[in-house]
């Protein structure tokens, strides 16, 4: 005759309701300019939850001083309007990076292997971005000061 021990602590469906998020109900749809400024808001919180991203305010000040630059090298206005939609792009691949590893983190509170390769290849994104936008710096730098 066997004697099994119950089995303490939470079942492994009550451990994946602790990790869900209380939902709640759909905001309503809306058309026309009530849409566009529903975007917006959007957006914006958006722009709020990624500035808590340390990487993203890093960003953020290296992009400002690299603007700066680039007007004191007397770079074009062409230039720098490359720069800034480099380092827009850069922005958007950063938040898309954020976004996977929310996802990520919801899912698989747990190390999993498709969380890793997930999340790595969010950051892959993100340092072919700024690869681009370091080359794209560089270049213009050599070229201002007429070293290629």
């Amino acid at each position: 005759m066997s004697t099994k021990t119950p089995q303490t602590g939470p079942k492994p469906d009550q451990v994946a309701a602790a990790h869900r998020p209380v939902s709640r109900p759909r905001p309503p749809r809306v058309t026309g300019a009530a849409h566009v400024l529903a975007a917006a808001g959007y957006s914006l919180q958006g722009l709020r939850r990624l500035w808590r991203e340390t990487a993203l305010r890093h960003m953020g000040l290296v992009g400002a001083l690299c603007l700066l630059l680039l007007a004191a090298i007397g770079a074009s206005w062409v230039q720098m309007g490359i720069f800034a939609i480099l380092f827009l792009a850069l922005v958007a691949t950063e938040a898309l990076n954020t976004a996977i590893e929310c996802i990520i983190d919801h899912l698989a509170p747990d190390w999993q292997e498709f969380a890793r390769d997930a999340k790595d290849l969010g950051s892959l994104a993100t340092m072919c971005m700024l690869l681009a936008t370091g080359i794209f710096l560089v270049g213009t730098v050599l070229v201002q000061f007429e070293l290629i």
